[in-house]
């Protein structure tokens, strides 16, 4: 059986409008180039480390972390997010990944935010490195700091993944990680 959506022309286009003008934006990065990346993403792991000082300790037990510095999303019954980022493996880049989203349904709004996945095992770091784009599942575990700025120890207990979004602004309904997929990409 074939389902199809039905949706009305003025919103198709312009959720397909907000999605291309999102990836055109390059979301303040500047320049595509890889140093670009990697000074969005030293200025966003120090802030981490800084304002939530409990992530230097989680990051040091990671296998690999990935730093998207900034994500923007927008929408209006549809919408779409687009950011770009690097995957760290002993702090040094090994790869760099945009994270796309396109969504269909209830959301009105626009936010901005950065967010890290800390691959906690080899085993979860090499499944992501593997697949052709990867999206946040079942597996990972969010980490959300407390006012004292720390992870609790059952944040990170056998959660092969730790997702940790941080530095909202803006306000977009039902917005999360889910659906959000990871592809490697060359800047």
């Amino acid at each position: 059986m074939t389902h199809s959506i039905s949706l009305p022309r003025r919103g198709l286009l312009t959720g397909l409008g907000a999605t291309l003008a999102l990836a055109a934006c390059g979301n303040g990065l500047g320049s595509r180039g890889g140093e670009t990346i990697d000074a969005r993403v030293d200025a966003t792991r120090d802030f981490l480390f800084n304002r939530y000082p409990g992530t230097r300790d989680l990051a040091a037990k990671a296998s690999g972390v990935l730093y998207i510095p900034l994500v923007t999303e927008a929408g209006f019954g549809v919408g779409g997010g687009f950011g770009r980022g690097a995957l760290r493996i002993n702090n040094v880049t090994v790869d760099y990944y945009a994270a796309v989203r396109a969504t269909i349904g209830f959301q009105i709004g626009a936010q901005q935010y950065a967010h890290a996945l800390f691959f906690m095992t080899e085993e979860s770091l090499g499944e992501f490195r593997r697949a052709d784009g990867w999206a946040v599942g079942a597996d990972a575990r969010y980490a959300l700091p407390d006012k004292g700025g720390s992870i609790g120890k059952e944040s990170t207990e056998n959660a092969p993944v730790i997702a940790l979004v941080f530095g909202q602004s803006g306000l977009i309904a039902g917005a999360t990680l889910s659906g959000i997929k990871y592809t490697r990409i060359i800047p």
